[in-house]
């Protein structure tokens, strides 16, 4: 059963979360022999190499520079942990679909995320972003496929939502919510932007839940 699922409904300004007070980059993965081996929740990011989840993850966190962005796709290489003081960690997964890297370096990241995603008991929930304006695409459904079979809580958060007017926002919400509708009951799905924060504060809130056990 997933995660209760973020309002849709306007909400005041809350004080920011504790537990996201004090983030750090803690290691950075090639394989899964270097992953922290402890029994600290995690929550997972990943998506596209272009879907701004460096951003979102440095907006949600209110750290310009926690995760790196770059204008050229598919920066990240390795699996990126980043503490919550003692609790918990944030989880950066290397973007695909763009990384222009020799087809060796690829598998490599490919076997790492596989071993991540199937084998790490630490994951609670994982975090899909994709852009609102082009969702659910080929790669995307793999991921979607992967979570509803592994029975994994999976928020989804369009991406750019600043780049449609609310009324489009709204629709492809809701036919991206009537997609996943036939998978189960393990999805969220919210409109977001980094850059004028729609659902920032909303995602901050349930992060903060989910780490905390709430």
């Amino acid at each position: 059963m997933m995660p209760e699922s973020v309002e849709n409904d306007q909400i005041k300004r809350e004080p920011f979360p504790e537990i996201l007070r004090d983030p750090e980059f803690l290691l950075g993965a090639a394989e899964a022999t270097q992953f922290p081996q402890d029994d600290k929740p995690e929550v997972a990011f990943a998506g596209r190499s272009n879907v701004g989840k460096s951003s979102a993850i440095n907006a949600i966190t209110k750290r310009r520079k926690l995760a790196r962005t770059s204008k050229t796709p598919g920066r990240t290489q390795q699996i990126n942990f980043f503490s919550l003081g003692e609790h918990a960690r944030l989880v950066d997964l290397p973007g695909y679909g763009f990384a222009q890297v020799p087809l060796a370096v690829k598998q490599k990241w490919q076997k790492t995320i596989r071993q991540y995603l199937a084998e790490r008991s630490n994951l609670i929930v994982l975090v899909l972003l994709m852009d609102i304006r082009h969702p659910l695409t080929d790669l995307d459904w793999q991921m979607v496929q992967w979570a509803s079979e592994s029975a994994l809580p999976t928020q989804i958060l369009l991406t750019k939502a600043d780049k449609l007017k609310r009324g489009r926002t709204a629709t492809a919400v809701l036919d991206v919510e009537r997609q996943l509708s036939q998978l189960g009951d393990h999805f969220g799905v919210e409109p977001f932007s980094s850059t004028d924060y729609t659902g920032v504060e909303k995602v901050r809130r349930q992060l903060a839940e989910w780490v905390s056990g709430e």
